[in-house]
């Protein structure tokens, strides 16, 4: 079942203190429903700090997420926090990110007007670029938790909920489909999309993997698919592969190990055979290229993670 392991959505190979995130999680469960998903959390915090410490240009401007939201005042002592040893893990939260953002201006130059992000956590795209969101519908789906409390903090931050973002609630707890709930939140079937689905695959199996890309592949012509997928531990470059490595081992400690991976090959042919028309492979160098190659600072991403970019 897509998403089963929501918890970890938008985690990108993870390299921080397990105990740290075992107690924080445990916090989280006596805050019940007054804050989003630790996971959601570390993302936007992620994005937040790259706007704090890193030089410019930013790859993302976002501390929108970080007001909703107000962590503890010591928020960057946190390990996961720390700039040197995140530093890469930060950079993959804000490229993947970037090219998404990049896509959906892209496509609606192309007339396409709707927008999917699963499992959209304390994504801040509706928030931070009205101009281009408000000519759009977005849905973003997650938790019916996550929701509630995120539809809560923008009405208190005074940003509001417009007609053209629709927060759709999915219980993938209880097997929910969140293609039913897309379709009952007003998404229209015969007009295309782009879907985004990020640091997602890696928890699921192949199965619920190609059952996404079919669904998927269903949508009207001229929809669009990103998709981030791990790379086998052997095809990574070898001065990366002990971080790759250990992220591994802490998502296994914490009970959601990472159960799939796949080569560029291997993930372009899943997609064409759920019957996408055109399949595409953005790696991590490309991204490095495209948004990190002109830095002096080293502030880069780790290969690993890469993308899945396909049309229906």
């Amino acid at each position: 079942m897509l998403f089963g392991r929501i918890v970890l959505l938008n985690w990108s190979i993870l390299k921080s203190d397990i105990l740290y995130l075992i107690g924080e999680t445990a916090a989280m469960h006596d805050k019940e429903n007054t804050v989003p998903d630790h996971t959601a959390v570390r993302v936007a915090l992620w994005r937040a700090l790259h706007v704090q410490i890193d030089s410019p240009p930013h790859v993302l401007e976002d501390e929108i997420g970080l007001r909703l939201a107000v962590p503890e005042d010591e928020w960057r002592q946190r390990p996961d926090m720390d700039p040197e040893s995140t530093s890469g893990f930060r950079a993959s939260i804000v490229a993947r990110a970037r090219f998404i953002e990049d896509l959906v201006t892209e496509q609606l130059d192309h007339g396409v007007t709707q927008y999917v992000i699963l499992g959209a956590g304390l994504d801040t795209f509706a928030q931070r670029r009205p101009e281009i969101a408000s000519q759009m519908r977005i849905f973003e789906v997650d938790q019916p938790d996550t929701q509630s409390w995120k539809r809560q903090r923008l009405l208190e931050l005074g940003f509001g909920i417009p007609e053209w973002h629709r927060l759709v609630p999915v219980d993938f707890e209880v097997g929910g489909s969140w293609w039913e709930q897309l379709k009952v939140a007003g998404f229209d079937a015969s007009q295309p999309a782009v879907v985004a689905s990020t640091g997602v695959t890696q928890y699921l199996t192949t199965d619920a993997i190609v059952a996404t890309l079919r669904q998927v592949a269903t949508l009207a012509p001229g929809s669009t698919l990103a998709m981030t997928f791990l790379l086998p531990f052997n095809v990574t470059k070898t001065e990366k592969r002990p971080e790759v490595e250990e992220a591994e081992k802490g998502a296994r400690a914490s009970g959601t190990p990472f159960i799939s991976f796949f080569t560029p090959p291997e993930m372009l042919a899943l997609a064409r055979e759920a019957g996408f028309r055109e399949v595409q492979h953005v790696s991590s160098a490309e991204l490095n290229q495209r948004y990190f190659g002109s830095r002096t600072d080293g502030l880069s991403l780790p290969s690993g993670e890469e993308f899945l970019v396909a049309t229906t």
